[in-house]
């Protein structure tokens, strides 16, 4: 009995952690929850300044992300 092995089908083969749906995913929703922290701190105007596009980014990010595959 000899055994061969075969390629697993490209869709099971393991991507890149960047191309994997799940983790850029909580990715995108810790820069959205970091935009919010930034545009409701009293602290540094400079934060508040760049909150609105670190929640675009975060946002635009998910969208994009949610078309990857599982």
């Amino acid at each position: 009995m000899s055994t061969t092995q075969t390629k697993p089908p490209e869709s099971l083969r393991k991507r890149p952690i960047y191309l994997r749906r799940g983790p850029m995913e909580n990715l995108a929703t810790a820069v959205i929850g970091l935009g919010f922290l930034m545009m409701f701190q009293p602290f540094a105007l400079a934060l508040y300044t760049w909150s609105f596009v670190t929640l675009l980014a975060g946002t635009v990010m998910f969208i994009v992300v949610s078309k990857f595959p599982e």
